[in-house]
C-alpha cells in the first residue's frame, strides 16, 4: 500500500494531535483495523475513517481517501473512549 499526505498538514497533524502520518500509515497493517465512510466531512470525494492499532501500539483514527493506487492521509488521532468501543467490538 502506497501513502501520500500534505507536508504542511503533517507538521500541523503532529503539532496538535501527537500523531505523526508516518506513524498513522502504519495503522493499515492492523488485521483488526475497522474503516467506515465519513461523508460529513467532504462533499467533493470519499472520504473514510479507520481506527487501528500503530505499530507504536496506540489506537488511532485515520482520516483519509483514496487516490488509486494512494491512501491519502488527512488527519491522524488518538481514538476517544466511543471509538475504542467501537474497534473493540469490531
Amino acid at each position: 500500500m502506497q501513502f501520500e499526505w500534505d507536508p504542511r498538514k503533517a507538521r500541523e497533524n503532529l503539532r496538535k494531535h501527537g500523531v505523526g502520518f508516518d506513524e498513522a500509515a502504519t495503522v493499515f497493517g492492523d488485521p483488526l483495523a475497522v474503516t467506515f465512510p465519513d461523508p460529513d466531512h467532504s462533499e467533493m470525494e470519499e472520504r473514510l475513517l479507520t481506527f487501528g492499532m500503530s505499530r507504536q501500539r496506540r489506537l488511532l483514527v485515520i482520516s483519509h481517501t483514496v487516490r488509486s493506487p494512494r491512501v491519502r492521509i488527512i488527519s491522524a488521532r488518538r481514538v476517544t473512549r466511543h471509538e475504542r468501543t467501537i474497534y473493540e467490538e469490531g
